[in-house]
Formats: structure tokens, C-alpha cells, sequence
């Protein structure tokens, strides 16, 4: 499977400590993250990461477009909620949207994550990848 990272800046230590409680999970999956998100994480884990551009520098819209073009399977993306800059709300819905609209499972919070790294565990999003090699077909 093919995981997106993404987090504000106030989430990227509950990122790193997500990713650490679960690397043993992760470690089995290909990780991509925006930079300085996906640099915090290898830092602390150890697990190979691709890195796209930062956040401010189109990161954001880069996984955006990996969601459309069907290249991303999983994204955990810790938002601040408390942050009303209008650009990172609407980069949020953005993705949101590309997730709705191609059937991505997302987590935007530590609950939601932790149930979607467990059914990665379990085989719960193996259907994804039928999705993609039926669509490359």
C-alpha cells in the first residue's frame, strides 16, 4: 500500500509518535510525506520515506494529485484545527475531496488513524489494491 504523511505544524510530533507506535505497520507499506513532516518521522523511526515538496511549497497538492491519479491508497493527515489561515483550510477540503472522490480511506485525527492502521493490519484495506490493478487494466 501507498501511505500519504501529511500534518500541520502543531501535529507533526503527534505524527512522529503515531508512526512510532506503528512502525512495525508502516515498515511494511511505502510511506510519502510532505518534507518536513516525512523528515521528523525517518528521523524517529528509522523507515524509509519519499519525500515531496513542503507543505508551503505545493507538498499539499503533489499527494493531492497522487490521490487522483490513484498512486496513494491510505492518507493519515493531523490538521490543526485551530489554524483558520483560509489557504490550509481549503488545502484540507481539497484533500478531503480528492479522498471522497476516489474512494481513499483518510484519517484526520488519532482515533480515526489508529482504527485505519489497525484494519491495514488486519487485510481490511487489501480491496484497494484490486481498485488499482483493476484500473490499470
Amino acid at each position: 500500500m501507498n501511505i500519504a504523511l501529511l500534518a500541520h505544524d502543531k501535529k507533526k510530533e503527534l505524527m512522529v509518535q503515531f508512526c512510532t507506535a506503528y512502525k512495525s505497520i508502516l515498515a511494511r507499506h511505502n510511506i510519502y510525506a510532505t518534507a518536513t513532516t516525512g523528515r521528523l518521522v525517518a528521523e524517529a523511526t528509522g523507515l524509509p520515506i519519499t519525500l515531496f515538496l513542503a507543505h508551503n511549497q505545493g507538498g499539499h497538492q503533489q499527494v493531492d494529485a497522487r490521490i487522483a491519479y490513484d498512486e496513494i491508497d491510505l492518507v493519515f493527515m493531523f490538521p490543526d484545527p485551530d489554524n483558520r489561515l483560509n489557504y490550509a483550510e481549503q488545502q484540507v477540503i481539497e484533500t478531503l475531496c480528492q479522498c471522497d472522490k476516489h474512494n481513499v480511506p483518510v484519517a484526520t485525527n488519532l482515533a480515526s488513524a489508529e482504527m485505519l492502521i489497525l484494519g491495514l493490519q488486519r487485510g481490511d484495506l487489501d480491496w484497494r489494491e484490486m481498485v488499482r490493478h483493476k484500473r490499470s487494466i
